[in-house]
């Protein structure tokens, strides 16, 4: 072992490689006692990494309360084992949200997608910057919103944002109660997120307009809000899109805050009966969804994958596959294609096509919705092929609720359960074209009296082994609004056409 670093060093020093010191956080003055301020220690450990070209700022074990925390290119912030790094509760120890016209009293997009500065740990228009584990950032003291009645302008609320940067690396640590957001990247471009435990009180990742990002073998709790979520802002004040994107190998769920940290996950909130905890696109989606995957991903005690175009957003060129589902409240899957058109006036409506979703299992799925997919009129949701899915929903629906008109909700916030229950328990599809059902077996644990899907403003749909149990006398197994081009292979109730 000696003689191979021996080698190394002597290899690095011929190469002219430099070798990139390491800078202990306690060396510039920081206590680590969890009283003390330690942000101006951290901060002068920083500077003298970025002044050396680079280097490790190293948390041994121990609590380090702070305030912001300014990185640098090329340095890499290392949290050991036992280190906690301790959101203090004080506004003032937080640098105050820097100023951007685009999200002046939340124009385009809420205030805490409009500001990076009011954060834990920050860093804008960097290089090379890495945080890595095994410790843990502690929100502890970090705000979970914006009070509209009552802005506080000087509150950190993010644990970590980043902006316009490059090469950027996060990896084996714990993000506790982190605020708005555990992490807020706008424009990063080659982001990699690998093995993080977050369990938080809203969003987990936030990850906005940026290119080239993996996210892998992490978990998300996050019953108030969403897991995992990719968006398309206009906090940086230009259409930019969130695209080559690779999700992989990560759980996300909703349990109360803090038993998917101790281990109980345990869901006895009684204030949060739907708890989010999902990955979503949206609902910031001004600048577009490209080139997305989504595969071997774990949903639990959490509403199901929501794709969602509805400030202008071109969302498309999307597989996601290998999905297990287990509790889930609301739509199963819910594409949404809408006008809110939160964004420049003039910006047209987007587009959701190309999608692909499959091999997917989902158990116990409530709320009296099936799967959901609708655009709005004039506006059709395009390609979208479901295949070697497995769905068992709850059941239990009156058979009043198979005449409920569902409401088209065109310029309202696209979520699922805000659209109540659906006339069919399985699939409801409206404003769509090109969709293909492949290979999908829908089952219920109790009794339903609705129709088992609804079909409205639909054209060129393809049925093709297609299972479901049959419904009862009070509904027809299909309704069928205004549906053109439909051919079924052994589809329940269908008989089979070309």
């Amino acid at each position: 072992m000696l003689l191979s670093l021996r080698l190394a060093l002597i290899t690095g020093l011929l190469a002219g490689t430099p070798l990139l010191a390491s800078y202990d956080v306690r060396a510039y003055g920081a206590k680590a006692d969890g009283s003390t301020n330690d942000a101006a220690a951290i901060n002068r450990a920083i500077a003298a990494a970025s002044d050396a070209g680079g280097g490790t700022v190293e948390f041994a074990a121990g609590v380090y309360l702070s305030g912001s925390v300014h990185l640098r290119s090329n340095v890499t912030l290392h949290l050991g084992p036992g280190a906690s790094l301790v959101a203090s509760s004080e506004n003032a120890d937080y640098d105050p949200p820097e100023p951007n016209e685009w999200g002046d009293l939340r124009k385009y997009q809420d205030f805490g997608h409009s500001h990076w500065h009011d954060s834990l740990v920050w860093g804008e228009g960097l290089e090379n910057v890495a945080i890595t584990g095994p410790g843990r950032i502690y929100g502890r003291g970090l705000s979970r919103g914006w009070d509209t009645e009552h802005p506080v302008q000087h509150v950190g609320n993010k644990a970590i944002a980043l902006r316009n940067c490059r090469h950027v690396l996060l990896r084996d640590f714990t993000i506790i109660h982190g605020g708005w957001f555990g992490l807020l990247a706008t424009g990063v471009d080659n982001l990699t997120i690998d093995n993080l435990l977050v369990d938080t009180q809203r969003d987990g990742f936030d990850i906005d307009c940026c290119h080239n990002v993996r996210v892998s073998n992490c978990s998300v709790n996050s019953p108030w809000d969403d897991g995992i979520c990719l968006k398309s802002s206009f906090g940086l004040g230009q259409f930019r899109s969130t695209e080559n994107v690779t999700i992989s190998d990560c759980l996300v769920c909703g349990y109360d805050e803090g038993t998917l940290l101790d281990g109980t996950r345990q869901h006895r909130d009684a204030r949060n009966p739907d708890p989010t905890g999902r990955i979503k696109f949206g609902t910031e989606s001004n600048g577009g969804f490209k080139a997305v995957t989504i595969t071997n991903c774990v949903f639990e005690c959490c509403r199901g994958l929501a794709l969602e175009s509805a400030d202008g957003a071109l969302l498309e060129d999307v597989t996601v596959s290998n999905l297990a589902m287990r509790e889930i409240y609301g739509a199963p899957i819910f594409l949404r294609l809408g006008e809110r058109m939160r964004g420049p006036d003039g910006t047209p409506v987007g587009k959701l096509r190309h999608v692909l979703i499959s091999d997917v299992v989902a158990e116990d799925v409530r709320h009296a919705q099936g799967i959901l997919i609708t655009g709005v009129p004039g506006h059709p949701v395009e390609d979208v092929t479901l295949a070697n899915i497995s769905i068992q929903f709850a059941g239990d629906g009156a058979a009043a609720l198979a005449h409920r008109e569902v409401p088209e909700m065109e310029r309202s916030y696209p979520e699922p359960l805000s659209f109540g229950p659906t006339p069919a328990w399985a699939l409801f599809v409206r404003h769509a074209e090109g969709v293909v059902l492949r290979g999908v077996d829908f089952r219920r644990a109790g009794e339903d009296r609705r129709s088992a899907a609804y079909l409205q403003d639909v054209h060129g749909i393809r049925l093709e082994d297609v299972r479901f149990p049959p419904s009862g006398a009070e509904a027809p197994a299909y309704q069928l609004r205004d549906v053109t081009g439909l051919a079924t292979w052994r589809a329940t109730g269908l008989g089979d056409t070309p």
